[in-house]
């Protein structure tokens, strides 16, 4: 058996998610049908970096799984992106050691996040960015960003659907905005990342640049540990797992 690593992009608009469901389409169901078929039959089970919710987007996730077959790595390649559909893609296959693993190995993730600052709705971005048409104070938005950076509980920042065990400490190395005319970019580093929790960060940044929230709150909100305080989650189609770095 070989241990492959592939890095993928796919646009998440028409997906349930990554991880498979039950009569729904998702990223792990694509892929693991296209391996079945190269696989004659025989379920290959893959295994993500993490898992990305409907409608989120990737440009670097990473998987691995195992296979009997002996293939140089441009033909997995080629042979996986002829099977896959337009909006699941392959960038890279490697082989990797057989101890490695997608998940258990990320030193870091980064996530990007995309907002839409205008007045008027763009049709063609509504897949891929947060339209959000009310004025903004950026200013206050990237000084409270500097709070989320160090470690943290996050259990505030966290769903409360959050399936995690044990500690929800992690470590935000960046917590960034940047407003490049209409567009926003927010960017996130760190060594892990809760259910959801780019996501809430995001849409309580919002509330500070609409006035709504204050930055002096987050150290109370990280101490308080619960959900309910921290505002609106942003949606989905403004996310994006860019980067995974082991």
């Amino acid at each position: 058996m070989e241990r492959l690593k592939c890095t993928i992009q796919y646009d998440g608009s028409f997906f349930s998610g990554f991880q498979i469901q039950p009569g729904k389409r998702t990223i792990q169901g694509i892929i693991e049908d296209v391996l079945m078929k190269m696989h004659k039959g025989r379920h290959i089970r893959i295994h993500p970096s993490g898992r990305t919710d409907g409608g989120a987007h990737a440009i670097g996730q990473t998987i691995h799984f195992d296979s009997p077959y002996d293939i140089p790595l441009n033909n997995w390649k080629q042979a996986l992106n002829t099977l896959l559909p337009d909006d699941v893609y392959v960038k890279e296959v490697e082989k990797v050691q057989d101890t490695f693993h997608a998940r258990y190995d990320v030193v870091e993730k980064e996530y990007r996040y995309y907002v839409l600052n205008e007045a008027e709705p763009n049709v063609f971005k509504r897949n891929y960015a947060y339209f959000f048409p009310y004025v903004l104070d950026i200013s206050s938005i990237q000084r409270a960003c500097r709070y989320f950076e160090g470690t943290h509980d996050f259990t505030t920042f966290s769903s409360a659907k959050a399936e995690t065990k044990g500690s929800r400490e992690r470590t935000l190395y960046q917590v960034s905005c940047e407003k490049r005319g209409s567009e926003i970019e927010f960017i996130f580093r760190g060594n892990g990342f809760l259910y959801n929790m780019v996501r809430i960060i995001v849409g309580f940044l919002l509330d500070v640049g609409q006035g709504k929230r204050n930055q002096d709150e987050i150290e109370e909100l990280f101490a308080k540990k619960d959900r309910r305080l921290a505002g609106d989650t942003a949606p989905p189609q403004g996310l994006y797992l860019w980067r995974v770095t082991y």
